[in-house]
């Protein structure tokens, strides 16, 4: 396994890490997922340490808590072995106090987090989402308060925009208070919005990317072809709508491309899918989800190897998007690699 600094921290982390998001199956969406029990979750951790797969991601709303509590059992007694990453913010109840990010949300939420995953420190400790009615001052405030306390070690966003990442750690520059050092977000071959923006401003301000839903929300796990109906079996029947759209053609034609490295390499889809983003700028980690053994040990071959530029070059056209505004103008002027020299304009140049 490889191992890469996550952000302008200290902390190394594999650079496959696995996501608990099937563990504990309640709900609609998350029963959709998985629904993975103790037995169940202490084999696939088992799989994930031996190879050298050491993080394992989270989240308070992830079936009602219940993931958090099967990740916990399952990596008991071997804590001192994983980086556990949990995340909050989001509605987790009908009361005025059951979302957001206030002081006393996020204590509440963290002392919950600690008693479900049977730990006393929360290695990676997230913001789920932007929180508009909290001022950035009290949660990076409190974030540091957890921090000094020894309860939370490092601190990160989910799913902000540019811009509330940038408020976020302006104020803690400016109150000498911990600054975030990952960003979870969403980037896939169907999915490269993250390029245009939050890139950049990772590479600028020391963000380390945690990447989502890699194989983009389930579409580019080998199973859908040009031509073919979905899968009878397919769990986009039931979980489509809760996940990042995409265009029909868009994604038939990143499935081409992604078929014919696969042809030419023997790897799988999927493989060929998570490879292309652990080559990406600021990638920090790739999380991985599983719902069985099989699946497990298929995404771990995404490692290990590299594809080679004519490949990447090739991913790169067929799931290259024209850019939204403001950007699009200066990417079709000559000079623009001299003017924004950032990640995905080095990338697209390489590749063309």
């Amino acid at each position: 396994m490889e191992y890469r600094r996550l952000g302008a921290s200290g902390l190394k982390v594999p650079a496959l890490s696995f996501g608990a998001g099937t563990f504990g199956g309640r709900g609609p969406l998350f029963g959709a997922w998985g629904t993975t029990d103790v037995r169940e979750a202490r084999r696939l951790v088992d799989i994930c340490l031996d190879a050298g797969v050491t993080m394992f991601d989270t989240a308070d709303v992830y079936s009602d808590g219940a993931s958090e509590e099967v990740l916990g059992q399952a990596v008991k007694g071997r804590r001192d072995q994983v980086i556990i990453s949990t995340k909050t913010g989001l509605p987790t109840g009908e009361g005025p106090g059951d979302a957001g990010t206030s002081r006393s949300r996020l204590i509440a939420a963290c002392e919950s987090a600690l008693r479900r995953l049977g730990t006393d420190h929360i290695d990676l400790f997230q913001m789920h989402a932007f929180d508009a009615a909290t001022p950035v001052e009290e949660v990076v405030a409190t974030l540091d308060d957890l921090v000094r306390a020894g309860k939370v070690r490092y601190v990160g966003a989910s799913n902000f925009s540019g811009w509330q990442a940038m408020k976020s750690l302006a104020a803690a520059e400016r109150y000498g208070r911990t600054r975030y050092v990952a960003h979870q977000v969403y980037y896939s071959l169907v999915g490269r919005d993250y390029e245009w923006e939050l890139m950049p401003l990772a590479v600028d301000q020391g963000l380390g990317a945690l990447v989502w839903s890699p194989l983009g929300w389930g579409r580019l796990t080998g199973r859908i072809r040009r031509g073919q109906p979905l899968p009878a079996t397919s769990r986009l029947h039931r979980t489509a709508d809760f996940g990042p759209p995409v265009e029909d053609e868009h994604l038939y034609r990143v499935v081409d491309a992604l078929n014919e490295v696969a042809e030419e390499t023997g790897r799988s889809v999927p493989q060929i899918a998570l490879n292309w983003l652990l080559g990406r700028p600021t990638v920090a980690s790739v999380i991985i989800g599983a719902r069985d053994e099989e699946q497990l040990r298929q995404n771990l071959g995404a490692i290990g190897w590299s594809l080679t530029p004519g490949q990447t070059a090739r991913l790169d056209a067929a799931s290259a998007r024209t850019a939204p505004y403001p950007y699009f103008p200066y990417e079709r002027q000559e000079g623009f690699t001299r003017l924004n020299p950032g990640p995905l304009a080095r990338s697209e140049v390489d590749a063309s």
